[in-house]
């Protein structure tokens, strides 16, 4: 039986269009509790986007917390196999405090992970498939990809001081580039490094004028040309897709190459991704790993403006209508196609294409 697309809510759409492109793939559903021990959000707190967390005590005495967010309890959960692949992908709920809102809220999340012997084609198909995801919700939409690894190597060209390196990186995500020439006057870094950086951190290109530009800043790094070979493998998705090295991850975390997706009509960031292997090691992992995550969350400001109306056809029957006639009437509308409300009288705000009186 075909399923009608009144019975399906835009979330719900979305999550099979991008289940079916993951399976395609050879990706493997994980599936997962709802809840992990309270214990493994605080020690990675800074990995998730809100420190609120939803909080209780099991049985045991245990203090346990409602996920808000999935890749920890991959990690966690997932066999460590760092001279192999695995590849899963996931739609499961999160408890966080919605953007939105601002208050608690059950949220949609879909979104996969590589992890395992990670090489440049697992980069390169995990960044297709972003941009697939992205094309899935809009043809209007941007894959913003920077690589961690090159930007280190900017900063230590500047210093060799943790702490230093670690304030530069966070004024350039700021774009703060009078933060960043005050810093290197205060720290003793020469203009012309200070410059380079400065240069390299406003790159905000298509793919190949991003590359000639990095070549000319950083012409003896090797760690362009793994940038370049990966962003040469999504030729397919050229005009969708912008090199910025003014984002910038956590390190502790992240490195390598980090993304972002967005979408017409919507602000923020509705796909997040990047390499992190650095959360692997601190959880005990040899492998390393990558995926990204698809915030529906983000697209309830576009959902509602797709969807003309709440129905095709309002049927309106009197007190005492034959009822043989109207389930006949109403068989013959859905047999059609169309999706029908039956009702004695008109809902406030209702918006329905037809009006049928019985």
């Amino acid at each position: 039986m075909k399923i009608n697309d009144f019975s399906l809510t835009d979330e719900e759409k979305i999550i099979f269009s991008l289940r079916s492109l993951y399976e395609k793939y050879g990706y493997e559903q994980y599936k997962m509790v709802k809840f992990e021990e309270y214990d493994l959000y605080v020690q990675n707190k800074e990995f998730l986007t809100s420190e609120n967390v939803i909080t209780f005590n099991d049985t045991s005495g245990k203090l346990m917390a409602l996920k808000p967010d999935v890749t920890l309890s991959i990690i966690k959960n997932t066999k460590d196999t760092p001279q192999g692949i695995r590849k899963v992908y996931y739609n499961e709920n999160v408890y966080r405090v919605s953007k939105n809102t601002k208050s608690y809220k059950e949220l949609l999340q879909a979104g996969l992970e590589c992890m395992g012997n990670i090489d440049l084609y697992c980069i390169s198909e995990t960044l297709s498939l972003a941009a697939m995801s992205l094309k899935l919700i809009s043809d209007q939409s941007v894959l913003v990809i920077t690589d961690l690894d090159v930007l280190s190597y900017a900063v230590s060209l500047l210093t060799a001081d943790s702490s230093v390196s670690g304030e530069l990186l966070r004024l350039a995500g700021e774009k703060n580039q009078h933060g960043i020439e005050a810093l290197c006057r205060a720290e003793g870094i020469s203009d012309e490094k200070c410059a380079l950086f400065t240069e390299l951190i406003s790159i905000h290109d298509s793919s190949s004028a991003a590359i000639k530009k990095l070549r000319a800043l950083l012409p003896d790094c090797e760690l362009v040309d793994s940038l370049e070979k990966t962003l040469n493998s999504l030729k397919e998705f050229d005009d969708m897709t912008q090199v910025d090295f003014s984002y910038s991850g956590d390190l502790n975390y992240y490195n390598g190459i980090v993304f972002k997706g967005y979408v017409y009509g919507v602000p923020a960031s509705v796909l997040s991704g990047g390499r992190y292997d650095a959360l692997m090691s601190k959880m005990g992992k040899k492998s390393k790993a990558i995926g990204f995550a698809v915030y529906l969350d983000e697209l309830e400001k576009i959902f509602d403006k797709g969807k003309q109306y709440d129905v095709d056809v309002l049927l309106l029957y009197s007190e005492g209508a034959d009822l043989l006639k109207i389930n006949r009437k109403v068989k013959e509308l859905t047999d059609s196609g169309n999706c029908v409300l039956a009702l004695s009288s008109v809902p406030e705000k209702l918006r329905y294409k037809t009006l049928i009186e019985l």
